[in-house]
């Protein structure tokens, strides 16, 4: 599995953390998103990098961590086809990949300790999409999704800057 992962400065704790734990795992391939980590980092900027990579299918799935996960999730699910989710324990991962087959993991640096995080990972990663019902359900959201669609940003084109 192809697996793209970035933080910003509050996150940079856990996410060094996940990214020792998943190169422990010789299944995946993981891509790290390295950005000038200061206070002046802007969640927007990597939750779009990772979830427009997902988007497109250049990555299988996407694991972001904020201060809170929640920024986080509310860019990611801007993208089509992008299936976020805010977990902060186990439970709710596996949850969010059983029933919505969720593609992005948002994470909190602040909330979630380092080993709580490793373990949200591990639970997120192997736990598989039940379809049935949930597929049903889905298959809902992406014609919510479609229908939604004003325009489509050619790739490489988004800019979140004032100035451009």
């Amino acid at each position: 599995m192809k697996i793209i992962l970035a933080s910003d400065h509050r996150g940079l704790n856990v996410r060094t953390t996940i990214l020792e734990y998943l190169r422990t795992l010789p299944e995946h391939t993981v891509l790290l998103i390295e950005e000038q980590l200061s206070d002046g980092v802007e969640y927007p900027d990597i939750a779009a990098k990772v979830a427009q990579s997902v988007s497109v299918g250049g990555f299988d799935r996407g694991i972001l961590i904020c201060g809170t996960g929640v920024g986080t999730c509310v860019v990611a699910n801007k993208f089509p086809g992008v299936r976020a989710a805010s977990c902060h324990n186990e439970v709710v991962a596996e949850l969010s990949r059983k029933h919505n087959d969720a593609n992005i993991l948002c994470l909190s640096g602040d909330l979630l300790g380092e080993r709580s995080s490793v373990a949200v990972v591990a639970i997120w990663l192997s736990t598989q999409f039940e379809g049935g019902r949930h597929s049903i359900r889905l298959e809902k959201i992406q014609r919510l999704e479609m229908a939604n669609i004003r325009y489509r940003l050619p790739l490489g084109s988004l800019s979140l800057d004032n100035d451009r």
